[in-house]
């Protein structure tokens, strides 16, 4: 019986503590948004995705799957090229799943969507005002604007993009549809969570 009332009195002092220094707040918030991954995994992967670029056709995109890109790499995306500081939109609805750079993308925003999917956005110039891991987007929200950043230094400006599935990368070029109105809302992304550091899987 002691023993259960000091467990209780741990558990009552380390809530408290929570509440105290808000990190109650941080786990609530970070809860919710696992709860909002996990139900985007049981729901089925989008088959269209919008032009990330407005004024960009799907035919203007030459096609480079696959392509050779160095030591025994090859090119897992497409490139869609932009001038410096065009808009990048969320090509779905979603959330903020990572921003951070790497060596090869430079500045880059992950978004995941229906079925798990990840997409990945790269080379950005900057990234736009208030993107914070677990925002919510749809396909209206500005995640960043285009540049060279990476290994796409000197080279023409582009939007790198890539979708990543369970089971690795596929071509997003299939599955891009062109926009109709450019009815773009450059508003801060809703749905924000309590900022902190996540951990992602590597893509």
């Amino acid at each position: 019986m002691r023993r259960l009332s000091r467990v209780l009195v741990v558990l009552a002092v380390a809530i408290l503590l929570l509440v105290v220094t808000g990190a109650g707040d941080y786990l609530a918030g970070t809860a919710v948004f696992y709860a909002r991954l996990a139900k985007l995994y049981t729901q089925t992967p989008d088959s269209k995705i919008a032009m990330p670029l407005e004024n960009v056709t799907k035919s203007r995109i030459a096609d480079t799957w696959q392509a050779p890109r160095g030591a025994g790499r090859k090119h897992e995306g497409q490139d869609i090229f932009a001038p410096r500081g065009t808009p990048i939109l969320s090509g779905t609805k979603g959330y903020i799943f990572r921003v951070g750079e790497n060596s090869l993308g430079g500045q880059t925003v992950s978004v995941i969507g229906s079925g798990g999917r990840i997409y990945y956005y790269a080379h950005l110039d900057r990234y736009a005002p208030g993107l914070e891991v677990g925002n919510r987007v749809t396909t209206q929200t500005v995640l960043g604007y285009v540049g060279t950043t990476g290994n796409a230094q000197g080279t023409p400006p582009h939007l790198h993009f890539g979708v990543y599935t369970l089971n690795g990368a596929i071509n997003p070029l299939p599955l891009l549809t062109d926009r109709t109105a450019p009815s773009v809302t450059r508003n801060k992304p809703a749905g924000t969570r309590p900022r902190g550091r996540m951990v992602s899987r590597r893509i």
